[in-house]
């Protein structure tokens, strides 16, 4: 794979938390810093729901993946907020059905970077890239994207639990409305997003604890249903629509889903 940023020196303030790390405590990695342990632990006392609620977001991206690749055939993959990597990262659930599946990744912190170059490993037959960048600018992410994705052809856009850190004054709606301009008909979207209207003081409160911890950039904004399902206008929808995390196409022998305050839908661009 080939790894890009915007050149200089990779530098990482570890005295604030940033959302990927913070989210790699979560899942209990070890790439995270004091700051962002503090954040997420904090965080978690507020709101003991953030933890089966990240388990549950990151089964819904493999549910989704294997829909786009498997069922409908997509081959291309537009990755942002990516995280550090994990266990069943996009690439790798997508190329498990369709091997020559090429994936780009984009994420705004530099030690994400430092292991995309080593973990994001695809198969022969497809690729991988990695694009450091903010989802404010989709403009230069869409030009980077193109050097290994072809635009011209459909593309799964996957956002997952990452517009809640653009706050509504940086109007996520348009940037999400750019990206999906930007690629062919036939192409996708999925996401993800905290919600402000299923156990909302739990919520509130630990946005509230976790944004006094954050860098400015990457505070957290939860949004209701209504709000999270106008990121999909001028789509259409795939059932169920927009739902809690376990109530998207859950497995048939799948337990009866729990409460899950995060928001989720998968569409189609005609």
């Amino acid at each position: 794979m080939e790894a890009r940023s915007s050149g200089g020196p990779v530098t990482i303030d570890s005295t604030v938390a940033h959302p990927a790390r913070v989210y790699n405590v979560w899942l209990g990695g070890k790439d995270n810093y004091a700051a962002d342990r503090e954040a997420a632990e904090l965080a978690v006392g507020a709101n003991p729901g953030i933890l089966p609620s990240v388990r549950a977001n990151r089964a819904f991206l493999g549910r989704a993946v294997r829909h786009l690749a498997g069922d409908v055939g997509i081959r291309q993959f537009l990755d942002i907020g990516t995280g550090i990597p994990t266990a069943d990262n996009t690439h790798e659930v997508a190329q498990r059905s369709q091997p020559t599946a090429r994936v780009v990744y984009v994420d705004n912190d530099p030690i994400v970077l430092t292991h995309a170059r080593t973990l994001l490993v695809s198969t022969e037959e497809g690729a991988t890239d990695y694009v450091e960048a903010d989802l404010r600018d989709p403009g230069r992410i869409i030009e980077e994207a193109g050097r290994t994705l072809d635009l011209e052809r459909p593309v799964g856009l996957t956002l997952m639990a990452v517009l809640q850190y653009i706050p509504d004054a940086d109007d996520p709606y348009a940037i999400v409305s750019r990206l999906l301009d930007a690629l062919a008909p036939g192409s996708h979207v999925a996401l993800s997003h905290p919600a402000s209207d299923v156990a909302d003081e739990e919520v509130a409160a630990s946005m509230r604890v976790y944004n006094e911890r954050a860098a400015k950039h990457a505070a957290a904004t939860p949004r209701s249903h209504a709000e999270v399902s106008r990121f999909f206008d001028g789509t259409r929808l795939l059932e169920p629509g927009v739902v809690q995390l376990p109530r998207w196409r859950p497995a048939p022998d799948a337990p009866v889903p729990e409460t899950i305050p995060m928001w989720c839908g998968v569409a189609r661009k005609p």
